[in-house]
């Protein structure tokens, strides 16, 4: 055998120890094809993040009305309760406040959201 017919041999055996492995058969069944699903598209993570989501923004939502607002009343007089506050312009009666207080509510969530966001890339979360 010449020289370069060895280093041919060589050359396979290296080759085929290098190759990666063929790729394991997707999961056979309805439920196998389920739980791959679940764990491929993170759905659990999902559904945590919308009940913690659910429940930050009724939070938010009573911080907002309940200590915020009438804070605001306070610092402006004539608005006792903020959420009740409208205008009267000729024969209609234009409700303000409940635009106000979802303005207010909405700041407070963006803000909210976005100090969990800055926290996160902190901690390199993903």
């Amino acid at each position: 055998m010449s020289k370069e017919d060895e280093m041919l041999v060589e050359l396979r055996k290296i080759r085929e120890a290098v190759e990666k492995a063929p790729a394991p058969q997707p999961p056979k069944g309805v439920w196998n094809e389920f739980i791959d699903f679940l764990s491929k598209y993170k759905v659990m993570g999902l559904a945590v993040a919308f009940v913690i989501g659910l429940y930050l923004g009724g939070l938010v939502q009573a911080l907002v009305k309940d200590l915020l607002l009438p804070l605001i009343g306070l610092a402006v007089p004539g608005l006792a309760d903020l959420a009740t506050y409208s205008v009267q312009l000729g024969s209609q009666t234009f409700s303000v406040g409940d635009f106000l207080v979802a303005l207010v509510t909405f700041i407070i969530v963006a803000f909210v959201v976005f100090l969990m966001v800055k926290i996160a890339k902190r901690w390199k979360i993903e």
